[in-house]
This record gives C-alpha cells, sequence and structure tokens, in this order.
C-alpha cells in the first residue's frame, strides 16, 4: 500500500475541477448526435447500423463498469480518470479521421469505455470533495455537471456542423482541445483516496458491487435511473432520425437545440431543487417520466415542432429530477470504502438504459415502423416508472 500525495489547492478549486472534468466526458458522449445523419449520408449506412453502432457504445461503458468499475477505489480517482481521458481523446481521433463506417465503431466503443471509468471515478471524487453541509449537494453536482456537459455536445456538434467548414472533423478537434485541459486540470486536484494498492495488486474481477445491507434499497435507483436513461437515450441517439423523417427537419442544428434544451431544462431543474429530498425526488421524476414519454408519442403523431420541444422541457424535468435523486439515494446508502464501487453499478444501470432501449427501438422500427416502435417504448418506460415507484415506497432507506 501507498499513500496518497495530494497537490494544494482550494476545495473550491478542486470541486470545480473535477466536475468540469466529468462534464467534457459526457459531451464526447452526445457530440455525434446532430452528426450522425451526416455520417449516414457520407459512409451510407442503414438505421439498423446506427442501432448497433449505439450497441458498441453501451458495450464500452459496460466493460468499463464491470472490470473497472472498482478501480478507482484501489489505484486513486486521479490515476483512473487520466486513462479514462487517453482513451478519449483515442476515440476523439477515430471519429476526427474516420473514413469509413467501421471507424465509427472503435470510435463509439472507445466513448462508451472512457465515459464508464470516468463517471464512476469523478462521481465518487466530488462525494468526497465536497466541504458544504447541505445533503446531497455532491451528487447534485455531479448530476449537472452530467446534464450540463451532455447540453454543450450536441448543441456544439450541431453549430459547428451547421456553419462551420469539416463538419465531421472540427467538433472532435474542439473536444481533443477539452480533454487536453481536464486532463491538466486534474492533475491539480486533491487525491482522496489515502491508501493505494499497487498496479499488480489491482483486482479487476468482474462484479456488480452492491453489499448485501443495501441491495432492497438499491432496486429502485437502479430502476429508476434505468427509466429515466431510456429516456435521455431516446433523444440523444433517434431524435435526429424522428427530425428528418417525421417532422421534415434535417438540420443539424435543429437537432442540437432540441436535445440541448432537454439536457439544459434537466441541468437546472438539478440545481434549483435543492430543498427536495433525495427520495421525494426520485418518486417525483417517476411520476413525470410517463407523461414525458407519452407526449413525445403526441409530438410524432402531430408532425408538431413546438410539441416536441415542450414534451423535451417536460423529459429535462423528470430526468433531471429522476438522476439527480436516485443518485443521492445512491451516494447516502453507499458504504465509504466501496463508493466508487457502488456508483460504477447504478451506473451501469443508466447506461444500460441510455441504450439498451434504444437498440430494441431500431430493431422494431426496421420491423413494425418507428410510430409502432416509439408507442411500446412509451409503454415499457410507464411500466418500469410504475415498477420503480413501487419499490421506492417499499424499501425507501431510513433518514
Amino acid at each position: 500500500m501507498t499513500k496518497a500525495k495530494s497537490p494544494h489547492i482550494g476545495a473550491n478549486l478542486a470541486l470545480t475541477l473535477v466536475a468540469v472534468e466529468l462534464a467534457v466526458m459526457f459531451v464526447g458522449a452526445i457530440l455525434p448526435t446532430p452528426l450522425y445523419p451526416l455520417f449516414r449520408q457520407a459512409f451510407g449506412f442503414s438505421g439498423v447500423t446506427l442501432t448497433l453502432i449505439y450497441a458498441v457504445y453501451v458495450l464500452g461503458n459496460l466493460v468499463a463498469l464491470l472490470f473497472f468499475g472498482r478501480l478507482a477505489d484501489q489505484i486513486g480517482r486521479r490515476n483512473a480518470s487520466l486513462p479514462a481521458i487517453a482513451v478519449g481523446i483515442a476515440g476523439a481521433l477515430a471519429f476526427a479521421f474516420a473514413t469509413g463506417t467501421p471507424w465509427l465503431f472503435v470510435a463509439r466503443a472507445l466513448s462508451g469505455f472512457c465515459t464508464g471509468l470516468a463517471a464512476g471515478a469523478a462521481t465518487a471524487w466530488i462525494a468526497e470533495l465536497y466541504t458544504g453541509r447541505a445533503a446531497g449537494a455532491a451528487a447534485r453536482i455531479a448530476a449537472a455537471a452530467n446534464f450540463f456537459g451532455c447540453a454543450a455536445g450536441p448543441l456544439l456538434g450541431g453549430l459547428l456542423a451547421q456553419f462551420a467548414p469539416a463538419p465531421l472533423r472540427l467538433p472532435f478537434f474542439v473536444f481533443l482541445v477539452l480533454l487536453v485541459a481536464s486532463a491538466v486540470g486534474i492533475c491539480f486536484v486533491p487525491e482522496t483516496v489515502r491508501q493505494r494498492v499497487r498496479l499488480a495488486e489491482v483486482a479487476l474481477k468482474p462484479r456488480i458491487g452492491i453489499p448485501p445491507h443495501i441491495r432492497l434499497q438499491f432496486l429502485s435507483p437502479a430502476v429508476a435511473g434505468f427509466a429515466t436513461f431510456s429516456l435521455i437515450g431516446f433523444y440523444a441517439a433517434l431524435i435526429p432520425n424522428l427530425l428528418a423523417d417525421s417532422l421534415h427537419q434535417a438540420a443539424p442544428l435543429i437537432a442540437g437545440i432540441v436535445v440541448c434544451a432537454l439536457f439544459t431544462v434537466a441541468a437546472v431543474t438539478i440545481l434549483t431543487t435543492g430543498r427536495l429530498a433525495s427520495q421525494t425526488t426520485m418518486l417525483t421524476a417517476l411520476a413525470l417520466l410517463p407523461p414525458a414519454v407519452w407526449l413525445l408519442v403526441g409530438a410524432q403523431l402531430a408532425r408538431s415542432l413546438p410539441l416536441l420541444l415542450g414534451a423535451a422541457a417536460l423529459s429535462g424535468i423528470a430526468g433531471g429530477l429522476g438522476y439527480r435523486g436516485s443518485l443521492e439515494v445512491v451516494n447516502r446508502i453507499a458504504p465509504a470504502d466501496r463508493r466508487s464501487e457502488t456508483v460504477s453499478s447504478y451506473l451501469i444501470a443508466c447506461f444500460a438504459g441510455n441504450s439498451v432501449p434504444v437498440i430494441g427501438i431500431g430493431l422494431l422500427s426496421a420491423d413494425l415502423g418507428p410510430l409502432t416502435a416509439h408507442i411500446i417504448f412509451a409503454a415499457v418506460i410507464t411500466a418500469l416508472a410504475g415498477l420503480a415507484f413501487w419499490t421506492g415506497l417499499k424499501f425507501a432507506p431510513k433518514r
């Protein structure tokens, strides 16, 4: 075991640098969203292929979280975060120099891996760096950083694709600059893991890190995270196609604005609802998820962009409350010595929700048509929200 050495910077600055790093990682996760139609035109792949590209992203997430979810608990937050950024740089370069569809599979796999590896480490780091007394504030900071990054990604991609040269390269070069800057920043952040194991002693055996005594309490936030990110994943992956096919709005900037609006509303919701208790916040989100997803179906039926923006706003409120509330519950029940592992297990549920239903929608759309697939999706989200609401009431953790 070796003791961690920590640079000396202010607590607020340290917290800000890690939050920015987390936000930057999620910029890259959503950056390609408004660019997918352009990639389809350039490389000529089908909607099913786009679904498979998204499947590779979740595969990268799950590999990172299953094999490396507890890495940050063992070698330290910084030592896990810097390799994640390096993988993100490799993914951005793969996107920027892509010459065909196979490059997109490689790029998305790397993007999924770096996001999964960085998210658990950074979320735990923020919880340990926070020195204030407000209950749940660390979870709100992490959740807001996540969503602000997700809001900036599609807006950045849409703006550059609409108005700048090299629309399939320039966004990723800008992202590279952000990654390098965030790597430099976290080098000055104090390490919060005081005792670290040597690399030769690192345990990488896959396991779901949910301590037995909190499993029933963990069930509701995990299902809530899955359902919340299922709706978010729909916007991140499929909104450009819905806009082009059903609403005849094919401009990358429009897709970027719609997705940005959802994540901005989510981030603002997180920051302005701090007085709501975590359990109440999560249950409120679960009550809002069904009307949000059915309003999205209504927008498609009516072919209405204003209705779609309204659905995005309501989905943003539900998403912000759902992620913040469920993450606060997980942070509250996680043992300190297994925090990163427990948070990573929660993030597995979130990332699976972010991608697996989207894959199902893509496959169903090919056989049944997009509208039928979206109706089935809305029914599944409604059922999951009901399940999470019931388990949240039955197994609520003690205050």
